[in-house]
């Protein structure tokens, strides 16, 4: 028997098995799949290429964790990109973002734009490091019952508020208008040209099945720039290897604390006894017994499949199953013959913009319209797709001379409706779409769809049935104002405890949302710990 059983082996299940080990619980994490990782892990697609299959690129994951962890020491290293962000625009013209190149690039759309920059920065920086300084805290929890148990809770809220009273009231302002503005009203304020709103503007709508114009997404946008790589705010950049590096390195650091891991172990439900969590029950038939159980499976997948309803109360059960999970994402891998030469920046040769994110999307309106499309379409006839190319950064993934590149693609509905022509699977449709995805690249790139030898297709559906990302959704959940802090997953359950005694959640549809941050795990661990401690575990 355990102490603790995980549910899930990705990378926050891990985080958080590895911390619960740290502090001498005896752990076991059961993984569906055949390796660890979750959504973060590489494999062979093509004979001979080796991509990350889902999650792509690194920015989020938390120096806290890696520091921990000590992931560098078991065999993580991240690259960064040369460039930052590259987008090819329809005119031949093409806008490139990174230290020392933003501003200039900017300068010849708009010379007013270029200026902005700088205070556009200053001000998203103070925003962003609130939200940096919140990634790692437990949020106050609304708790039934006296002041007694209200105390805690209270105080969590008053060391928050005074963060925020110690900001001036500009600031105040603009937090309020990052955490409900649409990415349009944003960066309407600051800007005029479409080529740098829609570079910004992108990330409020990356894994987010919304229109730019869609209040709320200015936060989306946020979420997205808190990140850092080797201690450099706002950088993104590569894992050696590949995203199984992280998850891998991960593992290694669990099992050196004496974790458990076992592997092609899907669990069928959580096992409940007099009202309490007690263990996991394998589709297998597999019993593991443990003091508590942490699930790091989307809230939604947890409480509607793997525990009976007679163990949750009514309300709690109803909001669950709505709860907003389902991400306009398309996902694909390719192997390449060759590199692609756009018309915006010619060149088969490799060059600092193919280490970048490339960006197909040159403006809100663009983006707009693939949303609207894509909602009453099916798929968008003209989508956004963002372009990494990892090989131009590590050799391990291509043979020589020919390269890998991930292609993240939105907007998509998540569910088909019944009746849909042709069919309302996504396995009647992946294909044409993915057709679509690639001919998308090779306008801005010509002869980009010759040189695709090989490709790996995830759609809404695929992603859900091989990592159990609920339609699709690479967050697990909305991140929207009533799916997130407090309400994450649900008011009265924001601090990592399920309406179960005994049963904790540590994913991304917990607070702070999902990225490859680890931030989740490694705060259920400590309020779980908090539980052993005071003895709120049997």
């Amino acid at each position: 028997m355990s102490d603790v059983v995980v549910i899930g082996g990705g990378h926050n299940g891990l985080v958080c098995a590895f911390y619960l080990a740290s502090a001498g619980l005896k752990v076991t994490v059961l993984e569906r799949r055949g390796v660890v990782g979750g959504a973060a892990v590489t494999e062979e697609f093509h004979p001979g290429f080796r991509n990350s299959v889902a999650s792509y690129t690194v920015s989020l994951l938390n120096p806290r964790v890696i520091a921990d962890m000590d992931l560098p020491r078991h065999g993580l290293t991240v690259l960064e990109r040369r460039m930052l962000n590259f987008m090819p625009l329809p005119d031949g013209r093409a806008l490139e973002a990174g230290p020392g190149r933003t501003k200039a690039s900017v300068a010849q759309f708009s010379q007013k734009d270029a200026v902005a920059l700088d205070a556009y920065g200053e001000r998203l920086d103070v925003v962003a490091d609130l939200l940096r300084d919140l990634v790692l805290k437990t949020p106050p929890n609304v708790v039934a019952g006296g002041w007694m148990s209200a105390i805690p809770e209270l105080l969590k809220s008053a060391t928050l508020g005074r963060k925020f009273a110690d900001l001036s009231m500009e600031m105040r302002r603009e937090i309020l208008d990052v955490f409900t503005k649409s990415a349009s009203d944003y960066l309407d304020r600051w800007f005029e040209s479409d080529p740098i709103k829609a570079l910004l503007g992108f990330d409020g709508v990356v894994g987010n099945f919304a229109s730019p114009n869609t209040p709320g997404t200015a936060y989306v946008l946020l979420h997205h720039v808190f990140g850092e790589v080797n201690g450099k705010k706002g950088i993104w950049g590569h894992a050696v290897g590949g995203m199984g590096a992280i998850t891998q390195a991960m593992r290694r650091a669990c099992e050196e604390k004496g974790v458990r891991i076992v592997t092609d172990a899907a669990v069928a439900h959580v096992l409940v006894e007099k009202g309490r969590a007690v263990g996991a029950v394998t589709e297998a038939g597999d019993v593991h017994r443990a003091r508590l159980v942490v699930s790091n499976l989307n809230p939604k997948l947890l409480y509607t499949r793997l525990v009976d309803a007679a163990d949750l109360p009514k309300d709690f059960l109803d909001r669950i199953r709505v709860w907003k999970s389902g991400s306009g994402t398309f996902r694909m891998n390719v192997a390449l013959s060759e590199l692609p030469s756009f018309t915006a920046k010619p060149g088969r040769e490799p060059a600092d913009h193919h280490t970048a994110g490339i960006i197909v999307a040159p403006s809100l309106a663009y983006m707009d319209r693939a949303y609207l499309d894509a909602r009453d379409h099916g798929w968008s006839r003209e989508p956004i797709v963002e372009m990494l190319i990892p090989s131009t950064l590590d050799d391990s993934l291509a043979p020589k001379g020919m390269h890998v590149a991930s292609l993240f693609c939105q907007h998509v509905r998540p569910e088909l409706p019944a009746g849909f022509p042709g069919g309302s699977s996504w396995d009647d449709h992946r294909e044409t779409v993915a057709d679509l995805m690639i001919a998308t690249v090779d306008r801005y790139a010509p002869g980009f769809a010759a040189s695709v030898v090989g490709r790996q297709i995830n759609s809404p559906l695929d992603l859900e049935r091989t990592f159990g990302l609920v339609g699709g959704d690479i967050f697990h959940g909305a991140l929207t104002l009533d799916q997130l802090f407090s309400a994450r997953p649900m008011l009265g359950h924001g601090d990592y405890r399920a309406p179960i005694p005994g049963l904790y959640m540590c994913g991304s549809g917990t607070h702070p949302g999902g990225g490859v941050t680890g931030a989740p795990g490694h705060n259920a661990a400590r309020e779980i710990l908090r539980d052993v401690k005071r003895r709120k575990v049997a």
